[in-house]
């Protein structure tokens, strides 16, 4: 009985090992790269960037070759070039948010502006919870979305609004007073 579950093993494994060819990455391009860069001109809207990234999709279509099958290849190049893209829109916050820190301070302020500011934020949450300064933080300074807030916050679009909404009305009401 042992020895029938080691053959079914044997078996099992066999075909996967078969399955695998080499691909022909020129007939991929050929056949797919314009899908591919619809795909990322549709994500990242910049042409320069796209042909960037569809050349990014076919450099590592080559380089991982040996593990990939001949199966779907239209699937994997359209994951490969939304995944790509938007790895390139997430490093391209990062670098603008990284501009923004490398800028001047901002802690030398001879007119006192930044102290009154200071104050008055704090005046301002006094009231809310760490998650009304998160996300104020990832709205106004970070320039989130609303959608892209509530998802890192965990809440839905409309909390945030009426999160917002409150925020800047206690603002206005502080400002007046």
């Amino acid at each position: 009985m042992g020895t029938y579950f080691l053959l079914r093993a044997v078996r099992v494994y066999e075909p996967i090992q078969e399955r695998r060819v080499n691909i022909n990455i020129e007939s991929y391009y050929e056949k797919y790269a314009p899908m591919v860069y619809r795909r990322c001109l549709g994500i990242v809207k910049n042409d320069e960037a796209a042909q960037d990234i569809m050349q990014d999709v076919f450099v590592n279509l080559l380089r991982f070759q040996n593990r990939l099958e001949h199966k779907g290849p239209s699937s994997l190049l359209y994951t490969m070039a939304t995944n790509l893209s938007l790895n390139y829109l997430r490093s391209q916050k990062l670098r603008q948010h990284a501009a923004v820190e490398d800028q001047d301070p901002g802690w030398i302020d001879p007119s006192g502006e930044t102290v009154l500011a200071r104050h008055f934020l704090e005046r301002l949450f006094a009231i809310d919870d760490d998650k009304t300064r998160i996300i104020a933080w990832l709205h106004y300074v970070d320039k989130y979305t609303l959608e892209e807030t509530a998802s890192h916050v965990g809440m839905s679009v409309s909390g945030i609004r009426k999160r917002l909404r409150k925020l800047q009305s206690r603002g206005k009401a502080l400002k007046e007073a």
